[in-house]
């Protein structure tokens, strides 16, 4: 199995399985960690998912012994399965965390950089190598890092594809917190399990806010904002809060006695 995937409670870890090449990414890996990302989304159990590799990297990009020269419409078509991926990263309203170790080059950076937190081992090594193929870069590079990074230093790092160190990804904001190596498995799992304990609808309305509002005159913003948080003060979870608030107790959200939220 190219990707694996365990459950423990709420929280979902899909793990890239191919260490013996540094979990590099084929077609058949793309095709696997696509379905398991979108299966995770419509599962109602799963209320936080984390993405990480097996052995001792997360990924170290394409496959590149897989790869040749191709038509265009044929190129297309493979670029379009490694897209498959990240939309359904951005489409689901679950918080998704990488967890680290070791090299994330590549495509691996791209889809650490997609995901909605970043946990990375001290000693882990990022790089967006796709000029070393003589590729300009997919897996929504062009979005994830920029908006990361800024766009000067995105530029930087794809045209230079130097590794830099998991302190430097911190510095820049590719990286969200730093574990001690071996650690950021269970660092990240210990944070979706604090986020699968949150409000998932706001959740959500973050993840779709944050999308779009690049993208948007600010004004425009201010009316998306009003119009999920209007549809916030409905839910169920929002209920709870208030309830807690006033109760002077932590809320409990999630789904109640059959109450979804």
């Amino acid at each position: 199995m190219n990707v694996l995937i365990e459950d423990d409670g709420p929280v979902r870890t899909v793990t890239l399985n191919r260490p013996q090449v540094r979990n590099a990414i084929d077609i058949p890996l793309r095709l696997e960690l696509a379905d398991a990302l979108e299966s995770a989304d419509t599962d109602t159990g799963v209320r936080a998912i984390v993405l990480t590799g097996a052995g001792a990297s997360f990924c170290s990009g394409g496959d590149i012994s897989t790869m040749r020269v191709m038509s265009e419409s044929e190129a297309m078509d493979r670029a379009q399965l490694a897209q498959r991926i990240i939309r359904a990263i951005w489409a689901t309203p679950k918080p998704v965390i990488a967890a680290v170790e070791g090299a994330a080059f590549g495509a691996g950076a791209a889809l650490a950089a997609a995901c909605d937190r970043v946990v990375a081992a001290r000693d882990a090594r990022f790089a967006t190598t796709f000029t070393n193929v003589g590729l300009a870069g997919d897996m929504g590079v062009f979005a994830s890092l920029p908006r990361r990074v800024g766009p000067a230093r995105a530029r930087q790092m794809l045209l230079f594809p130097e590794p830099f160190t998991a302190d430097a990804a911190q510095e820049w904001g590719l990286v969200d917190a730093i574990t001690e190596p071996g650690d950021a498995v269970t660092a990240a799992r210990a944070d979706a399990q604090r986020l699968a304990a949150g409000p998932a609808a706001a959740y959500g309305a973050i993840k779709n806010l944050l999308a779009i509002s690049p993208t948007l005159p600010p004004v425009e913003v201010l009316d998306h904002e009003a119009a999920q948080q209007a549809r916030l003060f409905g839910s169920a979870d929002f209920a709870e809060g208030i309830a807690a608030f006033r109760e002077k107790r932590r809320p409990s959200f999630g789904p109640r006695q059959g109450v979804s939220s």
